[in-house]
């Protein structure tokens, strides 16, 4: 039925869930590709996801903040689509409506607490949640005891996406990796001459998308950024 403008698809089924979900959290590495209304807009966007998928990114996150949510609903299917063919993750930014709606692999959430709470709820334990730390590992404690599938913090380097973001130093991705399990995502300002730094301190994804997407080639960019993976 529909919701908000979304409609709804069915769930897995028990024996489907616990498969999918190892499928999908053994996808949580490498380069993680998120769109941007101005880097990539409406007209080129699938294209420049597809570049980046063939130059081998297998996490896509859909973030656009607008309120049209015919045009959002729009996109996120045609991305879904297009990340199923790549078989590469769709995760969809702060929206656990529109996740359920397009059947996508998870949700990314930020500040508050209560939208992993939220999250874990309305999509159960067969969708990835990832969540925003900032330069907090306290945070990050409460989204592991939350049940999150991956942490991310950043931004690590100055950033047009997110200027005024807090700077972590590089040695909490070190600090994070050893207390917990899940993997840990590095983001903001993050490009080739960087991201080696980043790896080597302990992150497991990195999070980019001028880099992928402010130039003219993403599939080239995308492939030099993956070979710094080991």
């Amino acid at each position: 039925m529909p919701y908000d403008g979304y409609f709804h698809t069915g769930r897995y089924g028990l024996a489907s869930d616990t498969h999918m979900t190892t499928q999908r959290r053994q996808k949580l590495s490498g380069v993680y590709a998120i769109t941007d209304a101005a880097l990539t807009p409406a007209q080129s966007m699938r294209g420049q996801v597809e570049q980046a998928l063939l130059g081998g990114v297998r996490i896509v996150q859909y973030r656009d903040k607008s309120a049209d949510s015919k045009r959002r609903l729009e996109q996120a299917r045609e991305l879904v689509s297009l990340c199923r063919a790549y078989e590469a993750l769709l995760i969809v930014n702060d929206d656990v409506e529109l996740v359920e709606a397009i059947d996508a692999d998870g949700v990314h959430v930020g500040r508050e607490d209560a939208a992993l709470r939220e999250a874990r709820a309305r999509l159960g334990n067969e969708r990835i949640i990832g969540v925003s730390c900032y330069d907090s590992l306290e945070r990050a404690e409460r989204a592991v005891a939350g049940r999150a599938d991956y942490v991310a913090f950043g931004s690590f380097f100055a950033s047009s996406i997110k200027p005024h973001a807090v700077r972590p130093p590089v040695s909490l991705l070190a600090e994070a990796s050893q207390r917990w399990s899940i993997p840990v995502c590095a983001i903001g300002g993050i490009n080739a001459g960087n991201a080696a730094a980043l790896i080597a301190g302990g992150a497991d994804m990195l999070a980019v998308i001028s880099a992928l997407f402010g130039g003219a080639d993403p599939r080239a960019a995308a492939r030099e950024l993956c070979d710094l993976f080991p």
